[in-house]
């Protein structure tokens, strides 16, 4: 089967039929989910950029719509049955880029590089993970505790971008908590995708 035939699609999860009844129908059929994950990928330099000249407005619009792009993509395959091999590798690496760039930028500005460097370590650890599955023949797909964690670490960063741009300092903490959580679900991630 080629990487970029559509496999059937998995099950159709609550926020995908919430995004087909909205969202989704705005999109024309000739845009698939890949189209979407390729975007992240290409724009992610982009929101890299535009966080290291600390252009933080601009930013925090850009990682969200690029954020939100991960959303649509995964119900977008779901929905249309356009589930491919070449989506469930580039999505999460998609992801983990983006969250790569944010942590790098501006979590390690302003809140611990402790948490930088967690977070960074144990997204090394699921990738190489994910690369010896594959070399072994083995599905390399993101799990729910993954799923959980992008979510929690978009949050964190996007809690954290919003302190920074109306300099509300109060904020802060709830960033620092809420990646601290990103990283149990990474860790639990980790142990469960190696199975």
């Amino acid at each position: 089967m080629s990487e970029f035939t559509f496999q059937s699609a998995d099950k159709i999860l609550w926020h995908d039929k919430l995004l087909a009844a909205t969202i989704l129908k705005l999109i024309p059929r000739y845009i698939h989910p890949n189209h979407f994950t390729l975007f992240r990928l290409l724009a992610s330099p982009v929101v890299a950029t535009l966080m290291y000249w600390e252009s933080y407005r601009w930013g925090l619009v850009v990682f969200l719509l690029m954020a939100s792009t991960d959303a649509i993509d995964g119900s977008l395959a779901r929905t249309r049955n356009q589930i491919t091999e070449w989506g469930k590798i580039y999505d999460p690496l998609a992801d983990k880029i983006l969250i790569g760039c944010m942590i790098f930028i501006i979590v390690l500005r302003y809140i611990d590089p402790w948490i930088a460097f967690f977070i960074m370590a144990i997204e090394l650890i699921i990738i190489i993970t994910a690369w010896i599955r594959k070399r072994k023949g083995k599905i390399v797909q993101a799990n729910v505790w993954g799923k959980i964690k992008m979510i929690l670490q978009v949050i964190g960063v996007s809690i954290l971008l919003l302190a920074i741009v109306f300099d509300w300092g109060a904020l802060t903490p709830f960033a620092s908590g809420t990646l601290y959580l990103a990283i149990v679900f990474a860790i639990i991630s980790l142990l469960t995708y190696s199975i």
